[in-house]
């Protein structure tokens, strides 16, 4: 595998680049490597808009020394992004069947980070997210899973059973936010070789 040129970060729903882990990953990167190119971008509340988005980006990237890490959400579509770039992944506590669990919050949403913010998740996006899963195929690349099972959230036995390839840190006790996620961040580090 090669070190890691380039970097994505994809934030989970309802979600942004402030969140306490991508400020974290960013922080890492910036101060002990900082020739990576790291990109955390605030993703549209469209699955596909989200992927075009990222897609259009990542498409100019070095594919043998790309990564990608996602959370929540953004770890469905990490696996999304591993299967196109044939690139890494790291997945923290990772949205397995986004399309089942987010049914229930279709209409206006605020965002965690500033409640002033809303959205509209559309009854459309559900078909968005399962045309984005990618389930059925094995990993394309080397993949790291970072699960607490005190995730209040997800279930963490599903998203074990759904990254059964992957290098697994599964964390006794923990939260959906991953609280406390810097003490991971040598791991991460160190598995994609940045």
């Amino acid at each position: 595998m090669n070190r890691t040129t380039h970097l994505l970060y994809l934030h989970g729903f309802r979600s942004s680049p402030q969140s306490a882990k991508a400020r974290q990953m960013a922080a890492h990167v910036a101060s002990r490597h900082p020739g990576v190119h790291f990109w955390c971008p605030q993703l549209p509340p469209s699955p596909r808009q989200a992927m075009d988005l990222v897609e259009q980006t990542v498409a100019h990237w070095p594919k043998a020394s790309s990564a990608v890490v996602g959370s929540s959400l953004g770890g469905f579509y990490a696996s999304w992004v591993a299967q196109h770039l044939s690139c890494p992944s790291v997945v923290l506590n990772p949205a397995v069947d986004p399309a089942r669990d987010l049914a229930r919050y279709i209409g206006e949403q605020t965002s965690w980070h500033d409640p002033a913010e809303r959205f509209f998740f559309l009854p459309g996006y559900i078909g968005e997210l399962q045309a984005l899963d990618v389930r059925g195929k094995p990993p394309a690349g080397p993949e790291l899973a970072i699960i607490a099972k005190g995730d209040e959230v997800l279930d963490w036995r599903e998203m074990v059973a759904r990254y059964p390839a992957a290098q697994l840190q599964l964390l006794d006790g923990g939260d959906h936010a991953l609280s406390g996620f810097e003490v991971h961040l040598p791991l991460v580090d160190s598995f994609l070789r940045l």
